[in-house]
């Protein structure tokens, strides 16, 4: 082991160095070409993990290397310091939240600077700081002025383990709190949402010109969830069809009008606000029972459930007018139906669809078959395409004609339309918690809702707050924080309790992070467009839907009430999600208690070395087990470039003319530079690592050879090996071109090939006898088919395997491939 190389004292010298001599703190005005690389910000929950370091080191490697090609590259970092667990160790603990937070704060950026990872910490933003809060707070604001803001009744997830209301998106597939894992209830309660519905539209269609993986935007897709259809009224009448005297009427929603005329019942969600009018009086008790039941179970465990159909339905006792065909048909409240979604009310169709299909048996309702199925079908619900058939004027059309002609004759007698409906669903941000950003309005008896005044702001919470067992929000007991005077009339109010969810806050750091020094807005336009929108965003593919959702609807928002730029409609141009770190097969993380300090690491091999094995396991993508990853090696080939580069291996390097060894050291020098740069480009760091261990063990063979290496040569090849390592190992490169040349290596220029270097005068090409390989000859690498074949023919090897007899067939790709066919 080479006696120079000391991991720990070199790491700490050039991290000092950099935080010192601001080496990637950079201007608005910077007058290079702008490159804005951002990694998630964290929640602070203590020392960094692995994929923290995982994350992180991607994130490093773009900033270094776009630096090095001439790029001003932003890389801020802030925190996303509220939240439940801060909450929660107050709950036990008797602690205010704050002291909690800032310290895992500290905790978390040490260990963040320990792995080399650099950033303008200049523009650190904390999300629980009360500059940001009051920001947050004016965003709001101009949401509830532009009508994006506003409170209604409504029925919400609600976890009884963390007293607070959830988004559908925190529910898991099996109906409990992402967070606590309690059973999820449903509960009614006045609450804040935001409008994300008016951009349904925008977010579908754009993201087509992002450049994202696509599973992520096939999982935004889905959750908007477009669908074209039509939407018309079912008058609600008796089983006789007798309509009833106060002519209520249902609306339904379906995407296949056309085969209304197989409808044979209709379902409605058991939360209905017209449930209570329609219901007969012999089937109150079971209905109401039924709602009941339902109130219950979560959204997104009545969507999941597999329970039987007979259980998850109920008959209300009433009808409705088949449009179509003028017969009453049974009305049904089931489960699987959402108020959220269409108009609360479907007609169902059991000849077309499976879930139909199967509600019609267990509740003993007819099957009429409106799609000719294909010869030979013998399933039950045919949800494929065909002629229509049973189905008066539209009979013998195809799908698409009878879908027009069916929302025609909707339109003509006035009781529909054409309708396009969303799954989207406005986003709920009243959290009943107190570690979070104070939604900005107070509640008088004579004004109502009154916004508090933008000179007001922040609207903090208070510290002498008690933490009950219970998790109740203390704001809700806070005379101090709870009782005001109203803005309008100078009465008095209550300050509203509800705390915003706190994707809020994550929605528009990245804004923040282009300005974070103002005081008079939440940024200057021309801050943001100086950096907007972020280059490279990097992050989990578990903040598919949440965070990036959440943070394309406030971008799109926020440019159009001018608060940033008109022409910013989306904030990530480009989206990597890394993969996983496992242990075993599962996810590392606290709850497991699987996780691997990277402090012992740190301690032992270095940075360095553990970001080298981070990148060395496998694709960036791909998730990784962690009993795969090479620490030890890495950590062997670094003290290998570190002997290479010192003059530690091999004969002393001597002037002299370049000889065929030299050149081929060349050649592969500037191989190298091509193949990193590309590597870097698709984002193969795994491919790169292991191309600059092949070159190092080509260095080693040349300094060891018998002639020994040329001075020129091998100092040309060790400093470009440096150069392009230096965004992966940062700290050991700097240390060595520091020794060797006196200069900062991040502050280099990213190396450029020779193109004259990279032509190749000769290659191998292969000679097969019926597919298989029979002789290797050197050629010149612009030989045409004739020579190719020619020299084939010619080899000895060849010949006496012909024995004379000519080839039958000749398959020349030259200057790789002669194959004869015999």
């Amino acid at each position: 082991m080479s006696t120079g190389y000391d991991p720990q004292s070199i790491e700490a010298k050039w991290q000092e160095r950099w935080a010192v001599d601001g080496t990637y703190e950079v201007a608005n005005d910077d007058p290079r070409p702008h490159w804005y690389t951002l990694c998630m910000y964290p929640y602070p929950s203590g020392s960094a993990h692995m994929g923290h370091v995982r994350n992180y080191t991607f994130g490093d490697i773009i900033v270094r290397y776009r630096t090095m090609n001439g790029f001003a590259v932003l890389s801020p970092m802030g925190f996303d310091s509220f939240g439940l667990p801060a909450e929660n160790a107050a709950i036990k603990t008797g602690r205010h939240p704050r002291g909690f937070t800032d310290e895992r704060i500290e905790l978390l950026r040490s260990s963040i600077l320990r792995i080399g990872a650099v950033y303008d910490w200049r523009r650190q933003v904390t999300s629980h700081s009360p500059e940001y809060q009051k920001w947050t707070q004016w965003i709001f604001l101009k949401f509830l002025e532009a009508g994006l803001a506003y409170r209604r009744n409504a029925p919400v997830n609600w976890c009884p383990g963390c007293h607070t209301v959830l988004a559908n998106e925190q529910v898991t597939a099996e109906g409990t709190c992402d967070r606590s894992g309690d059973v999820v209830e449903t509960r009614d309660l006045e609450q804040w949402f935001f409008k994300i519905t008016e951009y349904a539209q925008q977010l579908l269609d754009d993201l087509d010109a992002l450049e994202w993986p696509e599973r992520v935007k096939i999982m935004q897709r889905n959750w908007i969830g477009r669908s074209q259809g039509a939407e018309f009224s079912m008058r609600v009448t008796d089983a006789d069809g007798a309509e009833r005297p106060d002519g209520a009427s249902v609306e339904v929603f379906t995407t296949r009008p056309d085969t209304s005329f197989g409808m044979t019942y209709a379902v409605m969600a058991p939360e209905h606000p017209l449930v209570p009018s329609i219901v007969t009086e012999q089937q109150r008790a079971a209905v109401e029972a039924f709602v009941a039941d339902v109130r219950r179970t979560s959204d997104v465990d009545r969507l999941s459930s597999e329970g039987a159909l007979d259980k998850r339905g109920v008959f209300t006792g009433a009808y409705l007018r088949n449009p179509f065909t003028g017969a009453p048909v049974p009305l049904y409240l089931a489960d699987y139906v959402l108020m959220g979604y269409g108009t609360g009310a479907i007609m169902a169709v059991p000849a077309e669809d499976q879930r139909d299909w199967d509600f019609a048996v267990a509740h003993g309702l007819p099957v009429v078959r409106t799609i000719q199925p294909p010869p030979g079908f013998e399933g039950e619900a045919y949800t494929g395409d065909g002629v229509h058939i049973n189905s008066g004027f539209l009979d013998g059309m195809g799908k698409e004609e009878a879908i027009a002609a069916s929302i025609a004759f909707l339109e003509s007698e006035g009781i529909g339309r054409g309708a396009v409906n969303f799954r989207l669903r406005d986003w709920l941000v009243s959290r009943q918690r107190f570690w979070g950003c104070p939604i900005p309005v107070v509640h008088c008896g004579s004004c109502g809702i009154v916004p508090v005044p933008v000179d007001e702001l922040p609207v903090l919470a208070p510290d002498d707050v008690e933490f009950r067992p219970t998790g109740e929000s203390p704001l809700r007991s806070s005379p101090a924080f709870l009782d005001t005077t109203c803005p309008s009339c100078g009465g008095p109010a209550q300050r509203e309790t509800d705390t915003m969810d706190t994707f809020v806050d994550s929605s528009w750091y990245f804004l923040r992070f282009c300005d974070p020094w103002n005081d008079e807005a939440p940024f200057a336009l021309d801050a943001v467009e100086s950096w907007m929108p972020v280059d490279q965003y990097i992050g989990g593919v578990e903040h598919a839907i949440l965070h990036l959702m959440y943070a394309r609807f406030f971008t799109k928002a926020l440019a159009d009430l001018g608060v940033a730029p008109r022409g910013l409609r989306e904030p990530f141009t480009r989206l990597f999600t890394q993969g996983m770190i496992r242990l075993g097969g599962e996810k590392m993380s606290k709850s497991k208690g699987n996780l691997v300090a990277p402090e012992e690491i740190l301690d032992a091999q270095g940075a360095d070395a553990l970001r080298l094995a981070q990148l060395f396991v496998g694709p960036p993508q791909d998730d990784v087990d962690w009993e795969g990853v090479g620490i030890d090696g890495c950590a062997r080939f670094l003290q290998r470039v570190w002997r290479l580069s010192v003059g530690e291996v091999g004969a002393p390097a001597v002037e002299r003319a370049e000889t065929p060894a030299d050149l081929a050291v060349a050649r592969s020098t500037n191989r190298l530079i091509v193949r990193i740069t590309d590597d870097f480009e698709k984002w193969s760091y795994n491919t790169a690592v292991a191309a600059c261990m092949e070159f190092t063990n080509e260095l080693f063979k040349y300094v060891q050879s018998d002639e020994g290496p040329r001075i020129a040569t091998l100092d040309n090849a060790v400093d470009i090996l440096l150069l392009l390592m230096a965004p992966m190992v940062p700290h050991i490169t700097a240390e060595l071109r520091q020794r060797r040349h006196g200069d900062d290596i991040h502050r280099c220029a990213w190396p450029e090939a020779d193109d004259s270097m990279l032509v190749v005068d000769s290659v191998t090409m292969v000679v097969q006898i019926n597919g298989k390989v029979r002789d290797r000859i050197e050629v010149g690498a612009g030989i045409d088919e004739d020579t190719a074949v020619s020299i084939a023919l010619g080899s000895p090897r060849i010949a006496e395997l012909l024995a004379g007899a000519p080839p039958r067939k000749v398959i020349a790709r030259p200057p790789q491939l002669v194959n004869l066919v015999v």
